[in-house]
């Protein structure tokens, strides 16, 4: 067996074949425009490819007949692959790869519609993103869902959808390197974002690494993929890897996120609030800035 037979999809789904070559053609044209270094390059291919294993190679086999190979594709999915796209940074690159007219036309109108607003404001509102960050792990992994979601082939493609994109949403608002605004959330409130899905992780994991019952006798039902591998083993090395890497990856995104926070102090980038402007200030559009007070050059003396 080579590569090319474990890159042969075990259940071709042309949906993840145009995501994937939109975002691989997008980034491609616009790398080169919005001058991306060749570590940022680096970082997105490296987390699309580790979605598009996750997501349509033969590996989808053993991901439906064991459960500690489940938990290692949304490791991935929801973890790995998404931190890696977003610690590229690639939305300028992205942007750039859409032709001028079509973002004119379509992509600035959409973005600046109230409805889509309105939406993107609730699920990047930092409660929302921990809770759904945290929230569909813990949802997916209820007993009788994950049953019905490992047999119901359509069921089991939202569910990986839906990871994978929450991963996204959730590691770009951490990972994001700007000050706030652009950026939606502050560099503080990015590391405790982060911190907080640590410990609901921890408690899952230990959880079903713990339990004395079968949890998911789904694969046991379905026929295992190693049959060397006992039920009660597959589920502890499963729990294990929740526990231990996914909570990993939160504390090492935390890292990232406060060397984004030490980096835009010491360039003075942070945003400080004052009780007013001085009498002095200019009255006028320029007065929009008077609040960033840049503490790395000494500032001229007024006669």
């Amino acid at each position: 067996m080579n590569l090319l037979y474990w890159l042969d999809p075990w259940e071709p789904s042309p949906t993840v074949v145009i995501v994937m070559l939109i975002a691989a053609i997008l980034f491609a044209r616009g790398a080169h425009k919005a001058k991306v270094s060749m570590r940022r390059r680096i970082s997105f291919w490296f987390g699309l490819g580790a979605l598009y294993v996750a997501l349509h190679t033969r590996l989808d086999y053993f991901f439906e007949h064991e459960f500690f190979m489940h938990r290692t594709q949304h490791l991935v999915l929801h973890h790995l692959g998404p931190f890696f796209i977003a610690l590229s940074y690639p939305g300028a690159a992205l942007r750039a790869g859409i032709p001028f007219r079509w973002r004119q036309r379509f992509v600035r109108p959409t973005l600046a519609a109230r409805p889509v607003r309105a939406i993107l404001d609730v699920l990047m509102h930092p409660v929302v993103a921990v809770a759904l960050f945290v929230g569909l792990i813990y949802f997916w992994l209820l007993s009788p869902i994950h049953f019905v979601a490992m047999l119901d082939w359509r069921l089991y493609r939202v569910m990986n959808w839906s990871m994978a994109i929450d991963g996204l949403m959730f590691w770009w608002l951490v990972l994001d390197p700007r000050p706030a605004p652009p950026a939606r959330l502050s560099p503080g409130r990015r590391v405790l974002v982060v911190i907080a899905a640590i410990p609901p992780q921890i408690v899952l994991g230990a959880f079903i690494f713990f339990s004395s019952r079968e949890l998911y006798p789904v694969y046991s039902i379905c026929g295992r993929a190693f049959t060397w591998l006992s039920p009660m083993r597959d589920q502890q090395i499963g729990g294990l890897l929740l526990w231990i890497p996914g909570s990993m990856m939160s504390v090492i995104g935390a890292v990232f996120a406060l060397r984004n926070w030490m980096r835009l102090s010491a360039r003075a980038r942070l945003r400080t609030r004052h009780a007013g402007p001085p009498a002095s200030a200019p009255r006028g559009p320029s007065s929009l800035t008077s609040n960033v007070v840049d503490t790395s050059r000494p500032q001229p003396a007024r006669n």
